[in-house]
């Protein structure tokens, strides 16, 4: 992996983005964008502080995820910005419905037992278990490496997407999700595996 720029360590919360002033020009946008995505994960990373760790994770309640989807949610999924976007996503998902997430995460477990591994899911998967874990995904933007930040994200949503596919009731129909939203998880889950795959390889900015 190629050496990358080290940036002064980032805090985020307590109005993060206030200082991203681009006159409403969405290339301007785009551009600070990208460059708090970078200095998010490369600055924060590098502090290792357990205090940002907790700001991280919190980033959509102290920020409001509008803010974040403002910023992020245009980017490619190939890049820092759609990654991170993408991260956030999933956690505000789980929180939105827990026990759902819960239901779906059991259902496609057995079926994809690689996945469930790497996604880390204290056993069994109820709803608390799965706001820890991704809590603790989240956590590693400063913590761990974000190339496993990415894989573990994307085992939880291919398994997801898994129970989504999997769970039916007993005439045979899916229950729970339409074959959209299976769709739609199974696509976070690839677009988040590609990320991983890229930051491993140092192309992921």
């Amino acid at each position: 992996m190629g050496e990358r720029a080290h940036h002064r360590p980032m805090a985020p919360g307590d109005k993060f983005f206030d200082e991203i002033e681009t006159g409403g020009d969405p290339a301007l946008l785009r551009e600070a964008a990208d460059r708090a995505a970078v200095l998010m994960v490369r600055g924060a990373r590098a502090s290792g502080d357990d205090a940002i760790a907790e700001r991280v994770v919190h980033l959509a309640e102290t920020e409001g995820l509008e803010v974040l989807a403002e910023l992020w949610s245009g980017s490619p999924a190939d890049s820092l910005a759609g990654a991170l976007w993408r991260l956030y996503l999933l956690r505000s998902w789980v929180y939105a419905d827990p026990e759902r997430a819960a239901v779906e995460f059991e259902a496609g477990r057995r079926a994809a037992p690689v996945a469930r591994v790497v996604a880390g899911v204290a056993d069994p998967p109820g709803p608390e278990q799965l706001r820890a874990m991704v809590d603790a995904v989240l956590r590693g933007i400063v913590q761990a490496d974000f190339a496993d930040v990415l894989h573990r994200a994307a085992a939880f949503a291919h398994v997801v997407a898994v129970g989504r596919a999997t769970r039916h009731d007993e005439d045979g129909r899916v229950r729970g999700a339409s074959h959209e939203d299976t769709v739609r998880m199974l696509g976070l889950a690839e677009q988040l595996e590609s990320a991983a795959r890229q930051e491993m390889l140092g192309e992921l900015s």
